[in-house]
């Protein structure tokens, strides 16, 4: 008969450290509701989200580049230092990938900076490209004008809504009293894309 005693006993002592333990997790899941984690997570899931639009974009910019440079090297006498700055900025602009947990204002900083430096060497290569009328004449580079300048204007979209969503994040994790823990939670400020003057306005392609 004792050794029952002792089960059910051992039994209801189980029991209530599985419902003790069940309390505690939703306690804590309650405090972490309450505290505003979840939306800061969504809101850094957001982020994450623009960001990967941002990089798409460039990305695909950075793929039409090879074909106009391959079409305009077939120019008379075309400006070689112009073809080579368009081709050393694309290297460096590709070179730099940012993890979408690395998005931090210096990281941020060295992104646009190459990207800043391929715009403007792919503005010049532009703009000569008036001085060649077989150019202006090609179909092949006419495609290409009309490729990259709605590529322009989507990663202008993108950079904008990315950084609509930083904006939100960080005035989030700012507000009191979620600026006393954000960061243990490893919510950190994020960067902005901030862009050079006048590098916001797609390059100039029109032949008109």
């Amino acid at each position: 008969m004792p050794v029952p005693e002792k089960s059910g006993t051992g039994l209801i002592l189980k029991n209530m450290k599985a419902i003790k333990i069940f309390l505690l997790t939703l306690a804590a899941a309650a405090l972490l509701s309450s505290c505003g984690y979840n939306n800061m997570v969504e809101k850094s899931e957001l982020v994450e989200q623009q960001w990967a639009q941002v990089e798409t974009q460039y990305q695909r910019r950075a793929d039409l580049i090879p074909n106009l440079v391959s079409i305009v090297k077939g120019a008379a006498d075309f400006e070689k230092e112009t073809l080579t700055g368009v081709i050393e900025a694309r290297a460096k602009a590709t070179s730099i990938q940012i993890s979408a947990n690395e998005l931090t204002p210096e990281n941020m900083a060295k992104f646009q900076a190459a990207q800043s430096q391929l715009s403007g060497a792919l503005s010049r290569l532009l703009v000569s490209v008036e001085r060649y009328p077989e150019l202006k004449a090609n179909s092949n580079f006419l495609e290409l004008q009309a490729q990259l300048e709605g590529t322009e204007n989507r990663i202008s979209v993108s950079r904008n809504r990315f950084n609509d969503a930083v904006g939100d994040y960080n005035s989030y994790i700012k507000k009191f009293p979620r600026n006393l823990y954000a960061s243990n939670f490893d919510f950190e400020k994020k960067g902005y894309f901030e862009a050079d003057k006048g590098s916001e306005k797609a390059p100039t392609i029109s032949f008109d």
